[in-house]
C-alpha cells in the first residue's frame, strides 16, 4: 500500500515569494504589489506575449489605464468624434463663434441680426467638464460650445431655410464645479444618425475664436426610451421613422461601443422638459484627433457643396446627413465622408 506524502505547510519565507521574486508588499494581496512589481511579472512572460503580438511594456501601461502623451485616449476622457458638417465655429466656413452674444445659456432663439425660434419640447442641458491631467478635477472655466439640430433635422446656418438663423447654438463658460447648463429643445432623429447633441471644449473664452484651440470635440446620445416618447409627439412625425432604422451601436459615431460613455441621463416629461445630463473628462495631455469638418457635404446646407462647391445650396446630401428637406429624405447615397 502506498502511503500519500504529507503535504507540507509553506514557511514565512515562502509565503513572500511570487515565481520566485520577493513581494514588496508581503502583508497585501497579489494584485496590490505595485507598478514595478508588476511590470516586471509582464516582462517575465514576454516570450508568450510575443507569440501573440503584443509587447509586454504596452501591455502593462494599457494594464495601468495609461495612455502615452500625445496619443490615444486615456482612462475616462470623452472619445474624440468629428464637428460634422454642420459646426457653425469657422472651421468650413460660418463662424457663430466670432459673434457678440454666443455667450449664452438659452440657445432656442436666434441672436445679433437674426430672427427666429426654434420650436420643439423643451430641453436642459448640462455637462460636466472634468480635468483628467489634474486627477478629475472640474475643469472650471473651459468654454463649452454646444450645438444641435432643429425638430425637423435641421442645422441653422447650414440647411436650406434656415441659413439666416444661429439659433441652437451656444458658449457657456464652467463654474467652479465644472458644469455648463443650456436650455434648448429636444434634437430631431434624422437619417442616418442617432439622436445626439454636439460640443466642443475650449481652454477658456478667449480661445473660441479659432477652432483649432478646441481641446475635446464630442457627441452626446440620448436615450431610445425618451426619443420615442417625444417624437410620438407633434412636430417629430419623421424621427419615428428614422429612429426604426438605426441603433446606437449601427451608428457611425456611437457604434464602436454603442455610446458608453455617451450616452446622457435623462430625466422629465413631455409636459415638463427634460433634463439631460452627462459628465465628460477632458485630458489635456492626449492630442485631439475629433473636430475635422469633413471633405464635402461642409456649408451649403445638409446636401449643400460647401466653400468648395461655391458656397452655393443644393448637391447631394452625403450620407447620413439632413437633406435638405429636413428629416424625411434618404441622407444620399455612397460612403459617408463624414460623421454628421
Amino acid at each position: 500500500m502506498r502511503h500519500r506524502e504529507a503535504e507540507q505547510s509553506p514557511t514565512t519565507e515562502q509565503t513572500h515569494l511570487y515565481q520566485g521574486r520577493a513581494l514588496p508588499r508581503p502583508d497585501e494581496d497579489l494584485e496590490d504589489q505595485g507598478l514595478g512589481f508588476d511590470v516586471g511579472t509582464l516582462l517575465q512572460r514576454r516570450g508568450v506575449l510575443k507569440a501573440f503580438g503584443i509587447g509586454a511594456v504596452t501591455l502593462g501601461l494599457a494594464a495601468c489605464g495609461a495612455s502615452e502623451p500625445g496619443t490615444g485616449t486615456s482612462d475616462g476622457e470623452i472619445p474624440d468624434e468629428t464637428a460634422g458638417p454642420y459646426p457653425g465655429d469657422g472651421s468650413n466656413g460660418p463662424d457663430v463663434l466670432e459673434e457678440s452674444g454666443i455667450v449664452r445659456s438659452d440657445i432656442r432663439s436666434s441672436f445679433g441680426e437674426s430672427e427666429g425660434t426654434a420650436e420643439g419640447i423643451p430641453m436642459d442641458l448640462e455637462l460636466t467638464i472634468t480635468d483628467l491631467a489634474n486627477g478629475g478635477a472640474p475643469f472650471a472655466g473651459v468654454a463649452v460650445y454646444v450645438w444641435h439640430c432643429t425638430r425637423e433635422g435641421l442645422y441653422s446656418m447650414y440647411s436650406e431655410g434656415v441659413e439666416d438663423q444661429n439659433y441652437l447654438r451656444g458658449v457657456q463658460i464652467a463654474d467652479t464645479d465644472g458644469k455648463v447648463r443650456f436650455t434648448s429643445i429636444f434634437p430631431a432623429c434624422y437619417s442616418g444618425r442617432w439622436p445626439h447633441i454636439h460640443f466642443e471644449v475650449y481652454p477658456d473664452e478667449a480661445s473660441i475664436t479659432d477652432s483649432t484651440n478646441a481641446v475635446a470635440t464630442s457627441q452626446v446620445a440620448l436615450p431610445q426610451d425618451v426619443c420615442d416618447t417625444v417624437y410620438a409627439t407633434a412636430g417629430y412625425e419623421a424621427s419615428v421613422r428614422n429612429l426604426a432604422q438605426i441603433t446606437l451601436d449601427s451608428d457611425n459615431v456611437f457604434g464602436d461601443d454603442g455610446g458608453a460613455s455617451q450616452l446622457a441621463s435623462v430625466t422629465g416629461s413631455v409636459a415638463k422638459g427634460y433634463s439631460v445630463s452627462l459628465t465628460a473628462g477632458v485630458d489635456t495631455r492626449t492630442e485631439p484627433t475629433g473636430g475635422s469638418a469633413p471633405d464635402g457635404g461642409s456649408g451649403g446646407g445638409p446636401g449643400g457643396g460647401g466653400p468648395d462647391a461655391g458656397g452655393e445650396p443644393g448637391g447631394e446630401p452625403p450620407a447620413g446627413e439632413p437633406p435638405a428637406g429636413g428629416t424625411g429624405g434618404t441622407g444620399g447615397t455612397g460612403e459617408p465622408p463624414a460623421k454628421p
